[in-house]
């Protein structure tokens, strides 16, 4: 089980992501995460998936592309962090990367997929790291993260937007 993060392992703005999690195997709540994910998207018609809850709000496709997309940068940091790598790692604006990922004119299967395929990913980057290397610290968009915060942000942050989806979407 990877111990939950202490608060100065992270940005205090991250605290809501990462608190739902705190007494949970994160990584059984990835995997858990992972099937309401699936079975959420799968259920949704096409209609559904490309639909915005207001004008100049991301549709639903968009959304699980962000998820997607943020779990990698989130991975890529956790990994370079535990090699020891002491680069400031940049930020990334998220909002630019959202028109460019031809999200709504991607088929949804293969989105699910993938989606799938990142998650099972960092299941497998997370469980590799040692304690040491989960402790490590480094540096991401100007704030000190660790590795171990970093897997809890990842679960909290799709358990934002999931959420975002309950409450406006549908």
């Amino acid at each position: 089980m990877i111990p939950f993060p202490e608060t100065n392992e992270y940005h205090s703005y991250f605290d809501a992501y990462i608190q739902q999690f705190k007494g949970e195997d994160i990584l059984a709540a990835l995997s858990d995460g992972a099937e309401d994910v699936t079975e959420l998207m799968t259920s949704l018609t096409e209609e559904q998936l490309q639909s915005a809850y207001a004008e100049g709000k991301w549709t639903i496709k968009e959304v699980l592309q962000h998820i997607m997309d943020t779990e990698r940068i989130f991975c890529n940091r956790a990994l370079r962090i535990a090699r020891n790598d002491k680069t400031n790692l940049p930020g990334f604006e998220q909002n630019e990367y959202v028109p460019y990922s031809g999200a709504n004119e991607r088929n949804s299967m293969d989105m699910f997929q993938e989606y799938s395929a990142i998650r099972q990913a960092t299941i497998m980057l997370f469980k590799s790291f040692t304690a040491e290397m989960l402790e490590r610290i480094g540096v991401a968009s100007g704030h000190e993260i660790s590795v171990r915060a970093l897997v809890y942000l990842t679960a909290g942050h799709e358990k934002h937007h999931i959420n975002v989806i309950n409450e406006r979407y549908l």
